[in-house]
């Protein structure tokens, strides 16, 4: 019996028209013959919101929960107001669909500079929880636009989505071969919310006798991520903090430019999203320049996410290889695509 994806395809703005298209191409390159990719595009990003003032409805939602995945390029643009995508878009659909893991892989590939010295070991990977802290917006101001104005955002941590991020971010350390997983906060000044991200993660800890744990300051994991990155296999952390420190981590295993992401639901109640770190650069857009590696990475967690570990694998390699031989040779983002393409399906 043959196998099938159904997957919703978000290209977005800018420069996600272009590194999604070279996803679909590796991602059809690497499929067995016995398996049926179909694809819905959407076409949410800026031009929709200017043409019907929406950013996503009930009824978009609706659409898109009936998909095994959803792949997005990119979400902004510089004639919306910020946040506008932002919220109206991303953090809706997070929500909505309860993506609360956000899984950022971090590895150091052949062929690609690190501002670090020596070119260390990298390889870890970031559990960010993705649906609570100061994302729940509450918080709000008074005396808004006077000399007293006060404004508040108030983190929201629960020991239900606390337990939930830190129960997976276990698993995925006992899958890797190192069995090592830190947790990043700051429980000596955030006191009630650091106690009950310590207290979680010890309690899980028991259920993982061959997990290492480690803890380690919010402030002090920037300067390891610097200055020994190779000390990491799994992070994680809360929203705020994995918002920051996977930034971090992209910049020392070679930029946003390699960087892929999902948004996880664990449960597969709904689909999880998954997309390049980059933003939609509408200064480059259209002219064939942004380098689609990050997206086929992305495709590549897709497909472990959905069981296709082999395919994952092939990817992964793929890119590891071609990065390894780019060198200074410059080639468009169809050009890159296709060498990823042939080679996934060679």
């Amino acid at each position: 019996m043959s196998r099938r994806i159904n997957l919703a395809v978000i290209p977005g703005d800018g420069i996600g028209q272009e590194v999604v298209s070279q996803g679909l191409k590796v991602l059809r390159a690497v499929l067995p013959q016995d398996v049926k990719l179909e694809t819905q595009e959407y076409d949410f990003g800026a031009k929709r919101y200017h043409a019907t003032g929406e950013t996503l409805t009930d009824a978009d939602l609706e659409q898109l929960k009936a998909h095994d995945a959803i792949l997005l390029g990119a979400i902004g643009d510089p004639s919306v107001p910020s946040g506008v995508l932002e919220r109206g878009f991303l953090l809706k659909l997070r929500f909505a669909f309860d993506h609360h893991v956000n899984l950022r892989p971090s590895k150091l590939l052949p062929g690609v500079g690190s501002p670090l010295a020596g070119r260390p070991e990298i390889d870890f990977v970031v559990v960010r929880e993705g649906t609570e802290g100061p994302y729940t917006g509450n918080g709000g101001t008074i005396r808004k636009g006077t000399p007293h104005e006060v404004a508040t955002e108030v983190s929201v941590n629960t020991a239900f989505g606390v337990e939930r991020v830190v129960r997976d971010a276990f698993a995925r350390a006992q899958a890797r071969p190192r069995k090592k997983i830190t947790l990043v906060h700051k429980n000596n000044v955030l006191a009630f919310a650091g106690h009950l991200w310590t207290n979680v993660f010890n309690e899980v800890a028991k259920e993982f006798p061959d997990v290492t744990t480690d803890y380690i300051h919010v402030d002090a994991a920037t300067i390891y991520l610097v200055t020994d990155p190779g000390r990491f296999d799994v992070i994680v952390t809360d929203n705020l903090f994995g918002d920051i420190i996977t930034d971090l981590a992209a910049a020392v295993s070679g930029g946003i430019g390699v960087a892929a992401s999902g948004n996880i639901n664990p449960s597969g109640e709904f689909p999880s999203m998954f997309e390049p770190v980059h933003g939609s650069a509408p200064d480059i857009a259209g002219q064939g320049k942004a380098d689609p590696t990050a997206t086929v990475l992305s495709v590549a967690l897709l497909l472990r996410h959905l069981d296709y570990e082999d395919e994952a694998v092939r990817i992964e390699e793929a890119v590891a290889a071609d990065l390894g031989e780019r060198g200074e040779t410059t080639r468009t983002t169809e050009e890159i695509g296709d060498a990823l393409a042939v080679r996934v399906s060679g």
